[in-house]
């Protein structure tokens, strides 16, 4: 019996039910009738700043618990960073190019003949914008469908007050003023693009990501700054559509706080790909005064420099919290060192009444941590259980192609913590499906890692470079919730052909061989 089967059968390890969720009979069984409207009536239950996956999410719950919930918004579209300028409109153009790249030059060893392949870049760009237009009317159906109000506007909140009398201060997109009474006021104002000194972004040829997903010619040379996932899914993007891409990383390594042997797999496949890397490396000075841009850069330890020119120069050098002008010191709310907010861990502010999700406080900036503190956050506000979030069951996913996926500890944070453990490893290459779908190596050539408990076999990590990579993580997140162990994934049945073997694979690697390797 596996160590998960055990613990359950002793009761030790509650159902998902007991543990996260709430339904007062009074709250589930109140009927809707407010209608949503572009100003709130009355006083609110909730005030919500920020209209991202972390707040629109947040509202929506909230309303459907039975607060009163109004979501301010100063885009003047729903969906945050992730919907308008981020996850949604990058991963667009990464599919899009990808299926370029495949006509280009895998098409035909599938025996699918492809002639005068081409790039439509204003076709591509208007696929990428109508995906984005969709699902941002689709949030306000949503709203609409639970009752919640909104309003388009920068919202601030109002020195003074407490719990049962916070004021919300709104600059109006159309224009003059309104102020929101509310019990509670929820902050989730996101991130923005972080810039490097000596760098003026002028979203043409120094571009962030938000540029980065609106060039309107492909870049002959593109250096990015920064070995991230920003910067590698964008470089990806352009280097498939015929940029020439130069990734600058100021470590000695990419995706740094990734499994270390992950990364340096996914950097091999990059390279064969053709994508440029110079770490370790700075750089000192930016010159955009010609058509183009020259970077001086140099050994991040000092030393010689040198000059590398581009057309355009992606910035992807991080984030950081958007904070400003929210009244945040006047209304007595607790910021960090690094400009975060303050909270303990039921998203509570040192200002009573004032909570904090997302981007804006610790932990990754990831829209779906921020979507899941915003459903944890509003169960609490409507006064149910004190839930929480388990970020150490957070996955974080690179999407380029192949995909890179990570859930849980790491290798080196296991060893740093003398924590003993077993590892299984599983290459795509010997797994039927990826041997099939792919002609290149690129896929091939990566790998699932399972890491394990060297006493319990309780299930530590999990990390895969390879095919589908995003979708086959879901697996290890829910494996770590439930605490599971590897033994449990291994004697699972998993359908074959599929990639999914190669997890199954890669966890009969932890307590004994695996069939196929």
């Amino acid at each position: 019996m596996s160590m998960a089967s055990v613990l359950r059968s002793l009761r030790l390890v509650a159902p998902a039910a007991q543990r996260t969720a709430w339904a007062p009979t009074s709250i589930l069984a109140t009927r809707f009738t407010r209608s949503a409207s572009s100003a709130p009536s009355g006083k609110q239950d909730l005030v919500v700043i920020g209209g991202g996956p972390g707040g629109y999410a947040h509202a929506i719950k909230a309303a459907q618990l039975g607060l009163k919930v109004t979501c301010v918004e100063k885009r003047g579209t729903l969906g945050g960073t992730c919907l308008n300028v981020g996850c949604i409109p990058s991963k667009a153009l990464l599919h899009s190019s990808h299926l370029y790249e495949d006509a280009r030059t895998n098409f035909a060893a599938h025996g699918v003949v492809v002639q005068d392949v081409g790039i439509d870049l204003p076709a591509m760009m208007k696929h990428k914008d109508g995906a984005v237009s969709g699902l941002t009317k689709g949030i306000e159906g949503l709203f609409k469908k639970n009752k919640v109000t909104y309003v388009k506007g920068s919202g601030s909140l109002v020195a003074g007050g407490s719990g049962e009398g916070r004021q919300v201060k709104v600059s109006l997109l159309d224009g003059g003023e309104t102020t929101i009474d509310t019990k509670s006021v929820t902050l989730a104002t996101g991130s923005v693009p972080s810039g490097l000194p000596g760098l003026t972004i002028d979203e043409k040829k120094v571009i962030t990501s938000d540029g980065g997903i609106a060039l309107t010619e492909v870049p002959k040379k593109m250096v990015v700054i920064g070995g991230g996932v920003i910067g590698l899914e964008l470089g990806s993007v352009w280097r498939r559509l015929g940029a020439q891409v130069t990734v600058v990383e100021y470590l000695d390594r990419i995706l740094t706080g990734m499994d270390a042997e992950l990364a340096a797999a996914f950097h091999k496949i990059l390279k064969r790909q053709k994508m440029n890397f110079k770490l370790n490396t700075k750089v000192t000075n930016a010159d955009a005064s010609g058509d183009g841009v020259v970077l001086t850069i140099e050994p991040s330890a000092g030393g010689d420099s040198e000059t590398i020119d581009a057309d355009v120069v992606l910035v992807a050098t991080g984030r950081r919290p958007f904070t400003s002008g929210l009244g945040l010191e006047e209304a007595g709310v607790e910021m960090d060192k690094v400009g975060r907010v303050v909270t303990d861990e039921h998203f509570r502010t040192s200002a009573e009444g004032v909570y904090a999700i997302g981007d804006i406080i610790a932990g990754p900036m990831l829209a779906h941590k921020a979507e899941d503190e915003g459903l944890v956050a509003a169960e609490m506000i409507a006064g149910g259980a004190a839930a929480h979030v388990d970020y150490n069951c957070v996955p974080s996913v690179v999407y380029t192609h192949p995909e890179v996926a990570s859930v849980g500890k790491t290798e080196e944070q296991l060893t740093e913590a003398g924590i003993k453990f077993r590892k299984g490893v599983f290459p795509f290459m010997a797994n039927s499906r990826a041997r099939t779908n792919d002609v290149k190596g690129d896929v091939a050539s990566g790998m699932v890692k399972v890491l394990a408990d060297a006493k319990t076999d309780q299930l530590l990590g999990m990390h895969i470079v390879g095919p589908n990579a995003g979708e086959l993580i879901a697996e290890g997140v829910f494996a770590l919730e439930y605490g599971a162990s590897a033994e449990d994934i291994g004697r699972t049945s998993h359908a074959h052909p599929t990639l999914s073997e190669a997890v199954k694979e890669a966890s009969m690697a932890t307590y004994g061989k695996p069939i196929h390797f």
